[in-house]
């Protein structure tokens, strides 16, 4: 059990947001109060004087962030598992996630400028952390490992991890494929070939007949486009269409 006791008003509203947005149990006391049964871990304010048994944990939360607190002690009850891994679905505006072990801890969709700036913030207290970036836009995917040279990147392969997006879900889709990409393992790199391959368009000409309703395939032109992150797949079907009806 996750327990606050802080008397940092601050602290404690900010960490009891964040747990609360993440659907994370937890229970308040005062730092004076008894620890409840079954309390793992204790989140305190660097003014709060607490002493606990030797099988709780006590974390020291900085009130200005208390996101980085949540993420530290949820790292903290998932013990070994909790490695932070990044995915990244590039594009015009990729998607990104935090997982801590299985569970996501973050997401943010950006300008590609500003990946390797939410990547690096991100990772700055992790203490193996992991980055993997979707084949799919070969241009901002190299400007991303360039920019995360003092970070271990693998490059997925991420046919089919685009998910349906059902009624309302609309805009999601690159930050749940980031999802999915950060649980594949891929090719670990230190640069991007920009040029993508054969088999790398054909790929993409494969997402493109699946991606529409009519089994139509975006010719190589446009796949190179698509790799580049130039066009997103479906903006290439579409001016696959207009220029062939």
């Amino acid at each position: 059990m996750i327990v606050v006791a802080t008397e940092n008003f601050e602290l404690y509203h900010g960490v009891v947001t964040e747990l609360r947005d993440r659907g994370v149990a937890f229970t308040t006391i005062e730092p004076d109060d008894p620890f409840p049964k079954r309390t793992e871990v204790v989140v305190v304010g660097p003014d709060d004087s607490i002493e606990g048994p030797e099988d709780v944990t006590i974390v020291e939360a900085d009130p200005a962030e208390p996101r980085r607190a949540v993420e530290n002690l949820l790292a903290i009850l998932r013990g070994e598992d909790g490695r932070v891994i990044v995915g990244v679905d590039p594009g015009e505006k990729p998607g990104i996630a935090v997982l801590a072990g299985d569970v996501v801890i973050g997401a943010f969709q950006v300008p590609a400028a500003k990946v390797g700036e939410v990547v690096r913030r991100e990772v700055a207290d992790a203490a193996d952390p992991l980055v993997r970036i979707g084949d799919g836009a070969r241009l901002v995917g190299s400007r991303i490992v360039d920019d995360l040279e003092d970070v271990p990147v693998e490059v997925v392969d991420e046919t089919g991890t685009t998910p349906y997006l059902g009624t309302g879900a609309r805009g999601m889709g690159d930050v749940l494929a980031a999802v999915n990409i950060a649980r594949i393992e891929g090719e670990r790199v230190d640069s991007i070939d920009v040029d993508p391959t054969a088999g790398e368009l054909q790929r993409i000409k494969d997402r493109s007949r699946e991606a529409g309703d009519d089994n139509r395939a975006i010719d190589e032109r446009l796949a190179r486009r698509v790799a580049a992150g130039e066009l997103t797949v479906e903006e290439a079907l579409a001016e696959h269409r207009e220029r062939t009806e």
